[in-house]
């Protein structure tokens, strides 16, 4: 939701650090595995370190994130592959967050197990709609919203980290919101693909 309706708040400050990027050169590919990769050290800072600077990572990366399909658009070098890598590494970034509160936590792995299928789950019909669906957006593909996109998972996945062995309510919480995102893009995928 705040992906869909809040990002013109913040696109200029992603499109400065575009702009930055195709100064140098900077493929929009490359852009994606840096945020991979910070994401992913986000996950490892988490289970041996620091929650907090974990956090501080996350967004680092979630900003990298952002700022791969603005170069993209803007050289025009958008593609298919690069549409792959991304929403794939997405779902890596945000396993290495699970998987370190996991292994930091074992009272709540089956909280976090059922919160990873929920993702999985509503991924699938989104990119499943995305892939049949004929209109197409900015992005590559039709993007459907929904209560749970992108920065409502950094949200709540800072939260987890953040509250640690506390954060069962959360994880809930962040259940029930994919929950509800799955029936909206379920619906809707009903009322848009024959």
């Amino acid at each position: 939701m705040l992906d869909t309706y809040g990002r013109k708040y913040f696109q200029k400050f992603i499109e400065r650090g575009a702009n930055i990027g195709i100064k140098f050169g900077v493929s929009a590919n490359n852009v994606t595995i840096f945020a991979l990769f910070l994401g992913v050290i986000s996950g490892v800072i988490n289970y041996f370190y620091s929650p907090y600077i974990s956090v501080i990572i996350l967004w680092i990366s979630g900003y990298f994130d952002a700022v791969d399909g603005t170069i993209a658009r803007k050289t025009k070098s958008s593609s298919e592959f690069g549409t792959v890598m991304d929403i794939t590494f997405d779902r890596v970034v945000e396993g290495s967050i699970i998987v370190s509160m996991a292994l930091k936590y074992s009272s709540l792995s089956v909280n976090l197990v059922i919160l990873t299928v929920c993702i999985v789950l509503s991924m699938t019909i989104f990119l499943t709609t995305g892939m049949l669906a004929e209109k197409k957006g900015e992005k590559t593909f039709y993007y459907q919203a929904g209560l749970a996109e992108r920065t409502e998972g950094f949200i709540m996945l800072s939260l987890i980290m953040l509250t640690g062995e506390k954060s069962l309510i959360i994880i809930n919480l962040f259940i029930a919101m994919i929950l509800f995102t799955i029936i909206q893009r379920f619906l809707e995928a009903k009322k848009i693909l024959k």
